[in-house]
């Protein structure tokens, strides 16, 4: 039987990739500038990182998880995000110790168990930011702005920043008694995990996708927890909005907005564009490197979706990372000049250039065909004659023109493009 990938997964082929490969350069170029560094985490964690971090009720926990036991009998878990797992690197290699501020970015797959469909996968590709250290609404400000500028690089258009604030443990507890006792009459209107969250996290109603689930909400009057803010979460609210604004970064409120995750606290976004859910989002967490077993220290960061990005960048017609031709291709008339393409070839390399060579034994009419499906610059004829006169014979494809470089001299006359020609 022939083996296939497995279901949920994607191979991404050579003519596909350089589109990744552009967008993960933009990703690398934004935050690099911005000084943040890089971080890689294991792909697999213990699953008790994503318990006690993600939240148990949360559904990437309780239905989501590639979870399986170990040959040490240990439970670990594929990651089924990234904020975690760099939290958890955090505090397992003290980079609270020196007192700096942590800014940190990382790129890479994740999984989560669930229907394959249009624009989800079970091994999927996430980009991502973290800083930790601040609880000073500025820095909310830059990690939204630049969760924004990492689209509009990449060229995306209608881009949308939804915005709320989620409260702290002193206008959570006050909201949630607020909404237990509105929904509680309403119990049995709800699905099954609305009824499961309104006992262990009723602020996820907000996130349902049900529709009856909604309309109770809005036949039992409940209220957002944006309108019932604490006084300090209200002007770390405000103060963010007012930095947005002076960064001219486009914002709308989203009092509906709450995110999947148990982590977050006060500021929440996301960013969407019409005809396609979130491309990217983020929000506060000030508890979670606590309850990792790290010191008290307030953080926020945000994830984008590669697959999503791509899939934008497609239906609006945005085009990046199409694949450039050869500098050179390297054509062999004889096989007594094997030797000298060999090394001719790696003289070019040497300088950076994208040079290749056939290597299956075409004919000389079929290397320069071969060359110009390969939208090489320069083909570099290499045989009898040439060695004998110490001299290639080189061509410029787009005009035709043809020239006599001595050997010592080609990777220089290509490197400098025939612009003397």
């Amino acid at each position: 039987m022939e083996i296939q990938r497995p279901r949920g997964t994607v191979d991404l082929l050579p003519g596909e990739v350089e589109v990744w490969q552009a967008l993960e350069s933009t990703v690398r170029d934004v935050l690099d500038k911005a000084n943040y560094g890089e971080i890689r985490t294991p792909i697999f964690e213990h699953t008790e990182l994503f318990e006690r971090g993600v939240g148990e009720t949360t559904d990437i926990v309780s239905k989501e998880m590639y979870t399986f036991l170990d040959r040490g009998n240990r439970s670990v878990t594929l990651r089924p995000e990234g904020t975690a797992g760099a939290v958890r690197a955090f505090v397992e290699n003290k980079l609270y110790g020196t007192g700096a501020l942590a800014k940190l970015y990382y790129i890479g797959p994740m999984f989560r168990y669930e229907k394959p469909q249009k624009g989800r996968l079970r091994q999927f590709h996430q980009y991502g930011a973290e800083v930790l250290g601040s609880e000073l609404p500025a820095v909310d400000a830059e990690v939204i702005a630049l969760s924004l500028a990492v689209l509009e690089r990449l060229g995306l258009q209608n881009l949308t920043v939804e915005l709320n604030s989620v409260g702290c443990s002193v206008c959570r507890p006050v909201h949630r008694a607020q909404m237990i006792e509105r929904l509680l009459p309403h119990r049995d209107e709800l699905c099954h995990d609305c009824q499961v969250r309104l006992e262990k996290n009723p602020l996820r109603l907000f996130d349902c996708k049900n529709e009856s689930c909604q309309a109770v909400l809005r036949e039992a009057n409940v209220p957002y927890i944006v309108d019932v803010l604490c006084d300090e979460c209200k002007d770390h609210f405000e103060q963010v909005q007012g930095y947005l604004r002076a960064m001219d970064v486009p914002f709308e409120i989203a009092k509906n907005l709450v995110r999947g995750l148990d982590y977050y606290t006060r500021t929440a976004w996301e960013i969407t564009t019409p005809g396609f859910s979130t491309i990217a989002g983020g929000g506060r967490y000030n508890g979670l490197v606590e309850e990792l077993g790290g010191p008290s220290t307030p953080g926020i960061g945000f994830a984008g979706g590669i697959e999503r990005a791509i899939a934008v960048l497609a239906s609006q017609n945005v085009q990046i990372g199409r694949t450039v031709g050869l500098d050179a291709f390297v054509a062999v008339a004889d096989r007594g000049a094997e030797h000298t393409a060999m090394a001719v070839l790696k003289s070019l390399r040497r300088l950076g250039l994208r040079a290749d060579r056939d290597y299956q034994g075409r004919s000389l009419k079929s290397q320069l065909k071969l060359a110009d499906r390969l939208q090489a610059r320069f083909v570099i004829m290499i045989g009898e004659s040439e060695l004998a006169s110490g001299k290639a014979t080189v061509k410029q494809l787009a005009t035709g023109v043809q020239r006599e470089i001595p050997f010592a001299e080609l990777a220089d006359a290509i490197e400098r493009g025939g612009s003397e020609w």
